[in-house]
C-alpha cells in the first residue's frame, strides 16, 4: 500500500522516536520500509523564528527585513540555532559535516536572496506588498529544506535508501505552479526503491504562504498523495486525536478517537483544532484518500481513521473542543424584523475586513456572530455602532459537542443540562440541520469548567442518546 505521511513539527524534534517508531519500523524486512513518501515540516519553533510566533505573534526574522533591520545578524544567529539544532542528532548518525553545510550554504543564498529584494524595494519602483510576500516565501522555505536534508542524510547513515524531494525551489528559476512542480518532482522518483523525503514547502507562482500561510506543509502533503495516488494520507503528531484536551481534562479521560468523517475534521478547523487544514483536507476527500491521524509516540496504536461516510454505530458525541480565544458581536436592532436581507451590509463589512465568523445566531432583532479575538478591528466596530442601533461586543469562549451521528433527540437537553448543573450560562447556541456540531458560547472564565463537564457527560459516559 502506498502511503504519504507527514511528520510535524514537534515529531521532527524528537527524530529518534521517529526513526524508531514511524521510518524505519524496526524489525521489519528492508523492502517494508518502501512505498511511502514522507512531508516534513521544519523542526519545532523554526518557522516561528523564521516569521513570527504562530501564537504569541512575537517578531522574527521576516519582520527585521519589513522594518529594514539587522535581518543579516538575525540569519547569523538562526544559523547558530539550526546548526545547534543539527547536533542534537550526532547519535542517530547524522553526518555534522555535510548537514551543517547544507544549511549554511541555503542560509546563505537566502541572505543574497533578500538583499537583492531589499535593493529592488529601496528603488521605490515595485509593489512593496509583492516584494514582502516574496520574502516571506523564501524565509518559509528553510525550515523544511533543512529537516528533510538532515532526514535523509540520517536514513542514508543507516543503511536506507532515500531522495532528497526539494520543492524549495531555490535553484530552479522554472516558472511552475505549486501543482506544476509537485508533478514535475514525481516524474523521476521511484518510492519502491526508495524513502522519498519530501520538504513541507512548495514554491509555485501563486506563493503556497500566500494562499495558505501557515497550514502550508500541510498543502503540499495533501498534493503529493493527490498526484501519487496515494491509498492512505498519515499524518504523524504529537497526540491523538481524542475526546478532549488531555492538558484539561487529563490523560485518563482523553478517550482516543478511533474514526470519525471529513465533516467533523472541518467543524475542528474551524475552531483552531486541526486534525488536517482544511484546504488540504478537500483535494484528499474529492480523491477519495483517506486519512489517518497517528501518535509519533504510541505507535501501535492504529489512531484515527478520517474518511468520507463514516457515521457511528451508536448515537453519541465523540469529541469535546473548543477554544477561549473568541469575541462576540451582537447587533440589535428594532427595524431588523422581517426585513429582507437586513444582514447583508453586515457580512459586506465583514468582507471588507477579511473576517470570517465561526458561529452566527439569530432572532427577530439580532444576529450575534463570533469571531477570533486577533480578528477584532477597532474600525469595524466604529463601522457598526453608526450604522446599527446596539452593537455589544464582549470576550467570550466557545465550546463545542461533535459527532458523527449525533442527530438524535435529547443530545442538546442533555448538554445544557449538564452545563446548568454547574452554574455555566450559556451566552449563545447554534446548531444546523447536519447535526454534526452543537456550538455554545459560554464566559471565557469557565471555558476549562465546560471542556471537563461536557466530556464527562457525552464522551465517557456513552450510551446511546435514546
Amino acid at each position: 500500500m502506498l502511503t504519504v505521511e507527514k511528520i510535524g513539527g514537534t515529531s521532527m524534534s524528537k527524530f529518534s522516536e521517529v526513526l524508531s517508531n514511524i521510518i524505519l519500523k524496526l524489525g521489519l524486512h528492508q523492502a517494508d520500509h518502501y512505498n511511502r513518501i514522507f512531508v516534513v515540516s521544519a523542526y519545532n519553533n523554526v518557522t516561528n523564528w523564521l516569521l513570527e510566533h504562530k501564537k504569541t505573534k512575537e517578531p522574527g526574522i521576516y519582520q527585521k527585513f519589513v522594518n529594514n533591520e539587522d535581518y543579516g545578524k538575525a540569519l547569523d544567529v538562526l544559523l547558530e540555532k539550526l546548526i545547534a539544532i543539527n547536533h542534537t542528532f550526532r547519535d542517530i548518525k547524522l553526518d555534522l559535516s555535510t548537514a551543517d553545510d547544507f544549511i549554511t550554504n541555503r542560509i546563505s543564498q537566502a541572505g543574497n536572496y533578500l538583499n537583492h529584494l531589499n535593493n529592488v524595494l529601496a528603488t521605490g519602483y515595485v509593489n512593496r506588498t509583492n516584494i514582502l510576500l516574496a520574502a516571506r516565501e523564501i524565509l518559509s522555505s528553510i525550515g523544511e529544506a533543512h529537516a528533510a536534508f538532515n532526514t535523509v542524510n540520517i536514513l542514508e547513515n543507516h543503511g536506507i535508501k532515500a531522495t532528497f524531494v526539494d520543492l524549495c525551489g531555490f535553484d530552479d528559476t522554472e516558472y511552475l505552479t505549486i501543482d506544476e512542480r509537485i508533478h514535475k518532482a514525481f516524474q523521476k522518483v521511484d518510492y519502491t526503491r526508495s524513502i522519498p523525503i519530501v520538504t513541507g514547502y512548495t514554491k509555485g507562482t501563486e506563493g503556497i504562504m500566500r494562499e495558505f500561510d501557515r497550514g502550508y506543509s500541510e498543502v503540499t502533503f495533501s498534493k503529493v498523495a493527490v498526484e501519487v495516488k496515494a491509498e492512505e494520507a498519515v499524518i504523524h503528531k504529537e497526540f491523538h486525536l481524542s475526546s478532549a484536551d488531555p492538558n484539561i481534562v487529563g490523560i485518563e479521560k482523553s478517550i482516543p478517537v478511533c474514526f470519525t468523517n471529513y465533516n467533523v475534521a472541518d467543524q475542528l478547523a474551524d475552531i483552531g483544532m486541526e486534525a488536517i487544514h482544511p484546504k488540504a483536507s478537500k483535494p484528499l476527500e474529492m480523491a477519495g484518500i483517506h486519512i489517518r491521524i497517528k501518535n509519533t509516540f504510541e505507535p501501535d496504536h492504529p489512531g484515527t481513521l478520517i474518511t468520507k461516510n463514516y457515521v457511528g454505530e451508536k448515537s453519541k458525541v465523540e469529541i469535546i473542543s473548543g477554544t477561549p480565544d473568541v469575541t462576540a458581536i451582537e447587533i440589535h436592532d428594532p427595524l431588523m424584523v422581517g426585513q429582507v436581507g437586513f444582514d447583508r451590509s453586515i457580512m459586506e463589512r465583514f468582507e471588507r475586513y477579511s473576517i470570517s465568523y465561526i458561529l452566527k445566531a439569530t432572532n427577530a432583532n439580532s444576529i450575534t456572530m463570533v469571531i477570533w479575538d486577533d480578528d477584532v478591528r477597532k474600525e469595524l466596530l466604529d463601522e457598526l455602532e453608526k450604522q446599527y442601533y446596539e452593537v455589544t461586543v464582549k470576550s467570550v469562549a466557545l465550546v463545542c459537542a461533535l459527532g458523527t451521528n449525533i442527530a438524535q433527540p435529547g443530545i442538546i437537553s442533555k448538554a445544557t443540562h449538564a452545563l446548568a448543573q454547574n452554574s455555566i450560562n450559556i451566552e449563545a447556541v447554534s446548531q444546523s440541520m447536519k447535526q454534526v456540531n452543537m456550538q455554545f458560547v459560554i464566559g471565557r472564565k469557565d471555558y476549562k469548567k465546560a471542556i471537563i463537564v461536557l466530556n464527562e457527560t457525552l464522551c465517557l459516559n456513552n450510551d446511546e442518546i435514546n
